[in-house]
């Protein structure tokens, strides 16, 4: 199921490639205004703008979440409450020390490298997973901080299901979108390839859905086969609650931590294009202007981060409306408008298929949410 997700979610960059490369265009909202006009600029940037800005600031809640735990288990004698165990103080210091200065860099290409270190602690990540299933028994023992292999075993909780749906499942396709959602940045990333063609980007974005696929595949097939029931939306809290002191687990979980906030400044990027592609796509780039863009959206992500109570809500709600429309509906809608093909090619029936499914999936798993959330 979850190959058929991503193969899902892969398909439609295929469509908005081939649309973009059809009409000599070089961004998304540029793809939508080749096709409806201003109006459909507008609509592209302002899902791009709000699918990021919510990525972001769910990114930002994490660091606020883990980051005091993190260093706290590094620090077992602290006393009171300092500041360095602060969750708001440190997001604040964080966005400002690192994201900020990141998040200015004029080009993409220069976050190639706080992309691949993002993934190599994706990597490392999911190698701990696996090495941690035979650190834990199952039936998970109870919770008396220590590991004790002496408890009576109940062969039933430690039978994998291959299909377990509740109320919860309605969160995860548009978690698997959001996640997998890269098209706001195929583009632009396209113009600064060395000798840019069509085959370079496609093997460009099929390698990295292919590594991104293999990491998250990994990570949740052994998550599941330590914890079965018992697993957690935030995987790692179950290895802190039964491995707290674990050497291996404390340094997963910064490295986590650091993937998440280097990724940061690369959906910075997106964002801040689509602000400029809104309001000032008729003016020549400026320092300044760029300057206080970015500035303006940290501070939003930030204040978004701080006062939000629950990102998992942000995720399934941001996932099913924009990330569906980035994913499906506009892929698939550009391609029936600007495809050269007779409307009854196969073509523009899969374009069109495409289009119903990301309105169905989007409306079913928005539905569902909101029931869930009531």
């Amino acid at each position: 199921m979850l190959s058929w997700g991503v193969e899902s979610l892969a398909y439609p960059m295929q469509w908005q490639k081939q649309g973009s490369w059809d009409s000599a265009v070089t961004s998304y909202e540029d793809l939508g205004l080749y096709a409806f006009g201003r109006s459909g600029k507008v609509l592209v940037a302002c899902t791009i703008l709000i699918q990021n800005v919510g990525a972001m600031s769910s990114y930002l809640f994490i660091i606020k979440s883990e980051l005091p735990a993190a260093i706290a288990s590094f620090l077992p004698g602290a006393q009171g409450e300092p500041w360095y165990l602060d969750g708001r103080t440190l997001l604040i210091i964080t966005s400002v020390c690192i994201v900020l200065p990141l998040a200015l860099l004029p080009k993409i290409g220069f976050l190639g490298y706080t992309s691949s270190l993002s993934f190599f602690f994706m990597v490392y990540f999911a190698v701990v997973i696996v090495i941690k299933k035979w650190n834990i028994p199952c039936p998970l023992p109870p919770l008396n901080h220590t590991v004790t292999f002496l408890q009576a075993p109940n062969i039933s909780e430690c039978k994998p299901k291959l299909f377990d749906f509740s109320k919860e499942s309605a969160f995860a396709l548009p978690t698997m979108a959001f996640s997998f959602l890269c098209h706001t940045s195929v583009l632009p990333i396209y113009c600064e390839l060395k000798s840019p063609s069509k085959s370079k980007m496609q093997n460009v974005a099929n390698v990295g859905i292919a590594l991104s696929f293999l990491i998250y595949y990994i990570s949740a097939l052994f998550g599941y086969l330590t914890f079965y029931d018992n697993v957690k939306s935030e995987l790692l809290q179950g290895y802190s609650k039964y491995l707290p002191k674990d050497v291996l687990i404390i340094t997963v979980r910064l490295c986590i931590l650091l993937a998440v906030l280097l990724t940061v400044p690369l959906i910075h990027f997106p964002a801040r294009k689509a602000v400029m592609m809104m309001f000032f796509s008729r003016y020549p780039f400026s320092y300044i202007r760029h300057i206080l863009v970015t500035l303006v959206l940290n501070i939003i992500i930030v204040l978004l981060a701080i006062y939000v109570p629950d990102m998992r809500s942000v995720f399934g709600v941001v996932g099913s409306t924009t990330s569906t429309c980035l994913l499906f509906v506009f892929p698939g809608l550009f391609y029936v408008k600007l495809g050269r093909e007779d409307c009854s090619s196969p073509q523009k029936f899969g374009a069109c298929g495409l289009l119903v499914l990301g309105i169905c999936i989007g409306a079913c798993s928005l539905t569902l949410i909101i029931m869930n959330l009531a």
